[in-house]
């Protein structure tokens, strides 16, 4: 371990990067623990990968506006069928979400089939590329964050499931992009399940979790000189079990739950 060659000037934007995930993905991982949905952001992550590796095989820069605008498209188009599978066939829901995974991550090693570093590309998907985001990119995802943090605790409620779904996508497709589709899940679920018996402070809570597991996994990382990605994944795991085995009373329901 090397605390001393630690480069603060690749770990602060990281961070801030790990912080944009969080502000949108704490609240909206507590509905859908609620909701019971708990595999979607995995679903709707890679149907918004695939849309990247398809515009990549197109000619498209994948950073680029034209890019951009696939995963999206693709996100959407994902986001609005789930929306339709909810209202006709509500009771395998999950097992829905499930097998819109398999068949992106089907689809996206079909793509890739051919390509030379179709195992690199993959891999970066799963488990980003953290420490290498530019100011760029921590600009517009800042942009899409407060977009989505105020059209979820602006209208709540009214946002009903195909709002919910909707702003889903467009959070995952740009929280993906960032960190990978691995700690796209972790930011999700883990603080919602360490603070499911919160009835008061579960959201402080929740991003207190989530801040803590990024900002140690990011000094783990650059310390040891390993992949950023799953050493957050485990620190935000480690420090969310003495929450998780906690006893009391349990959360009465997320914050501006939509409604179905």
């Amino acid at each position: 371990m090397n605390a001393a060659g630690i480069d603060l000037s690749i770990v602060w934007p990281a961070l801030a990067a790990g912080l944009l995930v969080l502000a949108t993905h704490v609240p909206l991982g507590m509905q859908v623990l609620a909701r019971g949905i708990v595999f979607i952001d995995l679903a709707i992550a890679q149907v918004a990968g695939l849309g990247v590796i398809a515009a990549g095989l197109a000619g498209w820069t994948p950073q680029g506006a034209a890019g951009q605008a696939a995963a999206l498209g693709a996100a959407l188009l994902g986001a609005l069928l789930l929306t339709w599978t909810e209202r006709r066939w509500p009771e395998v829901q999950e097992a829905l979400i499930g097998t819109l995974f398999v068949l992106a991550a089907a689809g996206a090693s079909l793509l890739l089939a051919g390509d030379p570093h179709g195992g690199e590309h993959l891999k970066d998907l799963l488990v980003g590329q953290i420490l290498w985001v530019s100011r760029a990119q921590l600009g517009a995802v800042a942009l899409v964050s407060a977009a989505v943090l105020a059209a979820w605790f602006g209208l709540g409620r009214r946002l009903g499931a195909p709002g919910f779904y909707l702003v889903f996508a467009v959070s995952v497709t740009a929280s993906v992009q960032l960190v990978g589709v691995y700690l796209v899940f972790a930011s999700l679920i883990v603080p919602a399940l360490a603070t499911r018996r919160r009835a008061r402070g579960r959201l402080a809570l929740g991003y207190a979790i989530g801040a803590l597991g990024y900002a140690a996994g990011l000094l783990a990382s650059v310390a040891w000189d390993v992949p950023a990605g799953p050493v957050i994944a485990w620190s935000l795991a480690v420090l969310a079990l003495p929450a998780f085995a906690r006893r009391g009373t349990a959360a009465v329901s997320p914050p501006a739950r939509p409604t179905r």
